[in-house]
């Protein structure tokens, strides 16, 4: 974030100028919580802004420990979502939050660590369970760097067969350890961007059955 500066004119008041004027560039997948639309991974150009025409949507959150694999991967399987049945059950979103959970999840910098990732069939068993929204705290459902495959990105989707272009995915964003397990009504606040990603606010409210 820097001030506009053009001849005799600066945008920060700190240095002189009369009001605070600055240019942001950010990306959107790489800096902080966002939400994406099939947008990320196809050809044709999709807005986030478009897949999402209402804001509150029935949510269960739940928390994950990740297996690790023989070859160092840490990935969430299938196995801990065994006793999770949400066909029929009006989930909209799935939000998970992983083990172990401190707040250094809030400043990481996860940029050539492998981190967590999630096996495709998870992804794909929610989006079958009609699942529309998918939120995280880890950085990517997919492994950082998989020669561009992206399974988990393309099952929850339904690509190459089908194409769910209301159906989003969240990553990056944090949980605190005091919200428990279970369900909620989730607000998924979005800047208006017309791109695949937008910077993104998820809020959670606590319901009464």
């Amino acid at each position: 974030m820097e001030p506009v500066i053009a001849g005799k004119f600066k945008g920060e008041v700190k240095q002189g100028g009369s009001v605070n004027f600055k240019n942001i560039t950010f990306n959107p997948h790489g800096n902080g919580t966002h939400t994406e639309c099939v947008g990320h991974i196809t050809r044709e150009a999709q807005s986030v802004n478009k897949a999402l025409d209402r804001y509150f949507f029935f949510a269960l959150l739940i928390t994950v420990k990740p297996d690790l694999m023989g070859n160092g991967d840490s990935v969430i399987m299938p196995t801990a979502f065994k006793e999770l049945f949400l066909t029929g059950e009006g989930i909209e979103a799935v939000i998970v939050r992983t083990s172990p959970n401190s707040s250094d999840k809030l400043h990481a910098n996860y940029s050539g660590s492998n981190p967590t990732y999630f096996h495709h069939e998870v992804l794909s068993y929610l989006s079958a369970a009609g699942v529309n929204h998918f939120l995280t705290d880890l950085p990517s459902v997919d492994r950082e760097s998989d020669g561009g495959l992206l399974l988990a990105h393309k099952a929850f989707w339904g690509l190459p067969d089908r194409c769910f272009e209301h159906k989003t995915i969240t990553e990056l964003i944090y949980v605190p350890n005091k919200i428990k397990d279970g369900f909620y009504l989730l607000e998924l606040q979005t800047a208006p961007f017309e791109m695949d990603a937008s910077p993104s606010r998820p809020i959670l409210y606590e319901v009464e059955f």
